[in-house]
Parts: C-alpha cells; structure tokens; sequence
C-alpha cells in the first residue's frame, strides 16, 4: 500500500491552503512533526489525520513565540537555524500531533527528535531568516503534502488552520 510522506508545520511567513511550492523555496516555518502514513481502510489518510489535528491546532492558534539564537542542525551543523525558545503551548501542539499520527499508524522520520526531543526551530533560507530577538505569532499551522501526486520537487498545502480564517482546504 503507497504510503503519504506528510508533514504538520508553523508557518511564518503567509500561505493558502492549496498552495504548491518547489521542495527548494519553502516558506519559512517551525517544522512540527514530519511522517510517513498508508491507507488502510479506503479513506484518504490526509483527511484523517487532518480531523485528528483540527482541534489542537486551532487551540494553539495565537500562542506568542520568540526567536532565540542561531545554530546549526543536520550533519556537521551545516544547516543554518534559528531555536524558537521554549513556549508551552508550541510544545503541547507539537506533542498532540505526534499522538495523532500514532493513532493512524504512522511512521515518524526522526523519533529521537520529538517528545523531549524536539527542537522547533526556523532553517534560514538564503537571505531569507529570522532573528534572535523576534517576536513571532503561532498564526498559521498546515498539513502540507511533501510530494504532491508523486512529484518529490514540490510541496502542496493541504490544511491549513489560521488565526483569520479556520480550517481550510
């Protein structure tokens, strides 16, 4: 059975539901948890999953966040990153959701770095960056695609749960 390579993020900067992206110019955002799910039962494992979030991404909607400090993460620290200080309910949404894609059988990319391990973070893109200092608001969290009908050089924003507008797409 194919398997749906799916991941939940804070977006940062402004999307819509439905917008697709090459894998190489990402909006910025705090990645939340990234998985791998199959379809057991006929119905599309996105919607599934997506009804499992709805409620807690809605209630994390407007938490305040602040950047923290640069560093690096990926293999010899090369990938350029600015932490997000700890906030709770980052933390809690981040925890949700790993128990939602348990409860559907999915499979997480990278265990150790959930849980106690998760360190949310915002990759720089190029010039594109935060700094340590900013203020950001948990205004928008997404399901997004990471290969839309196969095609790995593109991303699709599949839900989308916003402070201006609930859940879409």
């Amino acid at each position: 059975m194919p398997l749906r390579n799916l991941i939940f993020v804070a977006f940062v900067e402004p999307v819509a539901a439905g917008q697709v992206f090459p894998r190489t110019e990402w909006p910025l955002h705090i990645t939340l948890v990234r998985f791998d799910a199959a379809t057991t039962d006929g119905a599309d494992v996105a919607d599934s999953i997506a009804g499992l979030a709805a409620p807690h991404a809605e209630a994390a909607l407007g938490a305040p966040l602040v950047v923290g400090e640069d560093a690096g993460f990926g293999r010899n620290g090369s990938v350029p990153v600015n932490l997000i200080r700890p906030q709770p309910d980052l933390q809690r949404l981040h925890e949700n959701l790993v128990e939602a894609v348990g409860v559907l059988g999915g499979r997480i990319l990278t265990p150790a770095h959930t849980r106690a391990g998760y360190r949310p973070h915002v990759s720089h893109h190029g010039s594109k960056r935060l700094h340590p200092g900013d203020a950001v608001v948990l205004d928008r969290v997404a399901l997004v695609d990471m290969a839309p009908g196969g095609d790995h050089t593109t991303r699709r924003v599949l839900r989308l749960w916003s402070q201006e507008f609930p859940e879409q797409g």
